[in-house]
């Protein structure tokens, strides 16, 4: 049975800190096995290693198939800083993660109910959906995104002159948690 630990999003906060620091949009992650131990952590890697699929998720889950079979997800929850976009939350279905916990939502590709539910929707495979709930650490999560966006990319295919955007510290306040 799954239960919510706020050290495992502080966890997940500080490697999305982690991203934010090697120029990547700051979303990190950690899964948890039995509501106690982290046996992976993930960042967000696609500037880094030039491949658009590496998300925090998916360099997270590569570190788990590498020492465990997959039916440990059974027994696993995500703890991650924005909401699971399109792929990641479809790979965490079809992997069978067992609860998902996350920050912001991610209003453009998620996933777990901001755009899509495929958290939850009927699958013809008949995969298993999985929980999901958000607004944890919310503000702070939000924060490391402005702060991300308002600085140049320059991995950006036409990077954009920020010089002129400035910080928005004000958040509303998210009810739900």
């Amino acid at each position: 049975m799954s239960k919510y630990d706020s050290s495992f999003m502080r966890e997940a906060l500080v490697v999305a800190q982690e991203a934010y620091d090697n120029l990547e949009v700051p979303v990190g992650c950690v899964f948890v096995l039995n509501n106690d131990t982290i046996i992976a952590r993930g960042r967000n890697k696609p500037n880094e290693s030039y491949n658009a699929t590496r998300h925090a998720e998916i360099e997270a889950i590569d570190i788990i198939l590498k020492q465990y079979d997959r039916s440990v997800f059974e027994n696993v929850d995500l703890y991650v800083t924005v909401e699971p976009c399109v792929m990641c939350a479809s790979a965490l279905r079809q992997i069978g993660i067992r609860h998902v916990y996350f920050g912001c939502g991610n209003d453009k590709f998620g996933g777990n109910g901001s755009v899509f539910n495929i958290n939850t929707e009927l699958d013809t495979n008949q995969s298993k959906g999985y929980p999901s709930e958000g607004g944890y650490f919310h503000e702070e999560a939000i924060l490391m995104l402005r702060k991300f966006y308002i600085r140049e990319n320059k991995h950006a295919p036409v990077p954009r002159k920020k010089s002129n955007r400035v910080l928005k510290t004000e958040i509303i306040p998210n009810t739900s948690k």
